[in-house]
Order: C-alpha cells, then sequence, then structure tokens
C-alpha cells in the first residue's frame, strides 16, 4: 500500500534527523571522510526499512516525494517555533571568549584543540590570545572575531 511509504519515509526521516543531531554540530559542518562514510553507510542501511522491499519507481517517487515534503514542512516550523529550532540545530557556542578558551564548551562541541586552531588560521588568526570570541555556530562552522588590539 502507497501509504506505507509514506509513514516508512517519515519514521526513518525523523530517526536519521535524531542520529545527525546526536553526532553534533561538528559533523555536520566538518564532515571528515570518516564522516561521509558513514553518512552514507546509514542511508544505506535506511533503504530497506523506507522501501520495504519495493524497489518500483513508484516507491522510489513516493519516498523523495515525502522525504522531500518532510524537509519542507521541517524548515517551515524552525522558522516559526524559536524552541523547535533550538531542538533540531541546537544553539551556537562560545569556544573563545576575550582570547581565553573555554575548554568544557569545546568539549560539548566535540571539537579537537587542533580542530580548533585549524579553523583559527582559516580566519587568519594564530593564536587564542588574539581572539575576542570564536564561536561554534549551529551549522558547524566557527566564527572568530578577532582583538582589536592584536
Amino acid at each position: 500500500m502507497w501509504w506505507h511509504f509514506i509513514l516508512r519515509a517519515a519514521v526513518v526521516y525523523f530517526m536519521v534527523l535524531l542520529f545527525i543531531r546526536v553526532s553534533g554540530k561538528r559533523q555536520v559542518g566538518q564532515m571528515t571522510p570518516f564522516d561521509l562514510v558513514l553518512f552514507l553507510l546509514i542511508s544505506n542501511a535506511v533503504q530497506n526499512a523506507m522501501n520495504g522491499g519495493d524497489n518500483s519507481i513508484t516507491a522510489g517517487v513516493i519516498l523523495a516525494a515525502t522525504l522531500i515534503l518532510l524537509s519542507v514542512i521541517m524548515g517551515w516550523m524552525t522558522r516559526r517555533y524559536r524552541n523547535l529550532e533550538k531542538l533540531i540545530d541546537g544553539e551556537a557556542e562560545i569556544l573563545i571568549h576575550n582570547g581565553k578558551l573555554r575548554p568544557h564548551a569545546l568539549e560539548r562541541a566535540g571539537l579537537t584543540q587542533h580542530e580548533l586552531m585549524a579553523a583559527l588560521r582559516e580566519a587568519d588568526c594564530a593564536a587564542i590570545c588574539d581572539v575576542h570570541t570564536a564561536v561554534l555556530e549551529t551549522n558547524g562552522r566557527v566564527t572568530v572575531l578577532t582583538r582589536k588590539d592584536r
């Protein structure tokens, strides 16, 4: 029955969304080859859960349309409801403030100091003491604001 595909796609969509959310901001914004392989394998693993063994074009179209529709609905809902946006996207994390590293924030973000230093170098900043604020954004990118007196 066609509605099974919609139900299966919805369940798998929210399950994978949860897995990605739990894996942390770093995974989405700064994927390593390991992360890419992991996400490709997850997509392959959940394929049969969605199509129930039906590899027909009709099933593929229903599944694709359902996933796109769910994505559009979730985008609209996260723009409309701030609490849902925080739940899905998380919140920005201040990693460095006034030239001082916040190790607990770095740990919560799942970043190593090496990864943070790479982000600082990308922002043309050589040392933590030169940073006014470094923020891990909800999209996984690190925004660096340098000190005026550097």
